[in-house]
């Protein structure tokens, strides 16, 4: 049988090999202890539900929403970058709802570019980054980006020798899946760069709220004097108040790109349950302790992480920010790469893990931890990764 196009512009996905073991183990009895995935395990702050089942018991909110979001959530989402970033931004002309930040990236991919228009991408990165604009008909221009500073050189390099000139570059920071965090000289760069080059910036932002120790929390690439002229941030709910499954995230920004997305998106969806809409707006307007808390509960994860599986004999880098560790393979793995190394710590320790070719050939010699189990599984995990390495330390020899 023959491939669509656009489904044979995409590459076997890394992680659905990964998957169909972590599957079949599981169907076997199985207890994986399960770090691949940044699926948020805490629950939802009760006062976010208890406004959720309000809005749904009221008349008429079962109809057709507004695909770029009801009013009260586009206000609350640009009253939040007010707030946390000093940004003052239209709520009816600069802010999308979407549905949830993988959405918004794939659909602005969709609206702004024509086949085979260039935009620069991060390697490794989150996937949507790249083959939302491959699926789109777009050239993705890679940049290897093990630093920021690689990155944002790299991109200069590139642009002189891309043919046609690049439409967009994209930033994600906090990185998934390197954690990386910048500081706003970082997007000053980024958004002079883009300007000298008439490129838009891509920015995503969907852990904004996820920093630890005595760090400054992560600023925004709108901050930037005048970078609303060329630069749209996608952020979400997902990670904050732990609403991975109700798909609420935004896009704001460049009113030109905003109004694009718009567009696409009321061809397309008639927008998240309006009660799940209303649920973001408290999220958003309401008591923020629950965010403390949050990253409370995941720097404490992190710190145990890293300290025993670090005893176990794999080192694992603290990371500043993020719901993520990024860890070089230890050292008598790494002629194996980031895929069979994940899959015999999941045969032989139940522990799986995100291989990091799954976010780019310069990810290959990288594992993604995600901090999404409690810390007694952590610690089972530990140990169960002590014995795992204890019984293949002469797997150098193979």
């Amino acid at each position: 049988m023959t491939d669509f196009y656009k489904t044979r512009r995409l590459p076997p996905y890394v992680f659905e090999e990964v998957n169909r073991l972590k599957a079949k183990l599981r169907n076997k009895g199985v207890d994986i202890i399960d770090f691949g995935m940044g699926n948020p395990d805490l629950p939802v702050p009760p006062h976010i539900i208890d406004k959720l089942c309000e809005s749904a018991r009221a008349p008429r909110t079962n109809r057709y929403s507004a695909s770029r979001g009801i009013p009260g959530l586009r206000k609350a989402m640009a009253g939040y970058y007010d707030r946390r970033f000093g940004v003052k931004l239209n709520p009816d002309t600069q802010v999308v709802a979407t549905l949830g930040s993988k959405e918004g990236f794939a659909n602005l991919a969709q609206a702004i570019t024509a086949p085979g228009d260039v935009v620069i991408a991060p390697n490794p990165s989150y996937p949507i980054h790249a083959f939302g604009f491959i699926m789109a008909g777009g050239v993705i221009r890679h940049i290897e980006a093990h630093s920021p500073e690689q990155y944002l050189s790299g991109i200069g390099r590139a642009v002189r020798h891309s043919v046609p000139p690049p439409i967009a570059m994209i930033l994600c920071y906090p990185a998934n899946p390197t954690a990386q965090v910048v500081d706003l000289d970082f997007y000053k760069d980024a958004i002079a760069l883009a300007k000298k080059h008439e490129m838009f910036v891509l920015s995503d932002m969907a852990y904004s709220e996820v920093y630890f120790d005595d760090a400054s929390p992560p600023p925004s690439a709108l901050q930037v004097e005048g970078a609303t002229d060329v630069c749209v941030e996608v952020n979400t709910l997902s990670k904050t108040y732990s609403m991975a499954g109700f798909r609420v995230g935004f896009a704001l920004g460049n009113e030109r790109l905003i109004a694009a997305l718009a567009r696409v998106k009321s061809y397309l969806d008639y927008g998240a349950y309006t009660p799940i809409q209303v649920a973001a707006a408290a999220a958003l307007n309401g008591p923020q302790d629950c965010v403390k808390e949050m990253r409370q509960t995941y720097k404490h994860r992190r710190d145990v992480l890293c300290e025993t599986f670090t005893k176990a004999g794999w080192h694992i880098p603290a990371p500043n920010a993020s719901m993520f560790c990024w860890a070089p393979l230890p050292e008598q793995f790494k002629h194996l790469g980031s895929v069979e190394f994940s899959k015999r710590l999941m045969e032989q320790a139940e522990i799986a893990v995100a291989p990091g070719a799954g976010f780019g050939e310069y990810g290959d010699g990288f594992i993604r931890i995600g901090l999404v189990e409690n810390e007694q599984r952590i610690r089972q995990a530990a140990r169960n990764l002590k014995k795992f390495l204890s019984s293949n330390s002469a797997v150098a020899a193979e």
